[in-house]
């Protein structure tokens, strides 16, 4: 229970941190915002993509699901920044 927390915490991590980066202008969101979104996101992403019939035949790790998690993470972002307002454009 406790690795699968903690293996969540850090997949949530590195699959947000990746749909920041790959997101134009900076997002002012704070670390635990982008872990939550980015677990979301990578949940979200395998969930879809089992959905439209992938299946990781070969084992190892699956590369489609979470290149979809990121892509969803990256959207998630972008809807809690335009929610929140939470930008640091700066407005004249």
């Amino acid at each position: 229970m406790i690795g699968t927390i903690i293996g969540a915490i850090v997949v949530g991590l590195i699959v947000g941190a990746l749909a920041r980066l790959v997101m134009p202008g900076k997002q002012n969101i704070g670390i635990i915002m982008t872990i939550l979104l980015g677990a979301v996101g990578s949940f979200l992403g395998s969930w879809i993509t089992y959905q439209v019939g992938y299946s990781n035949a070969n084992g190892g790790f699956a590369i489609i699901p979470f290149l979809v998690g990121i892509v969803v993470a990256a959207v998630l972002i972008a809807i809690y920044v335009a929610v929140t307002g939470r930008s640091t454009r700066v407005h004249h």
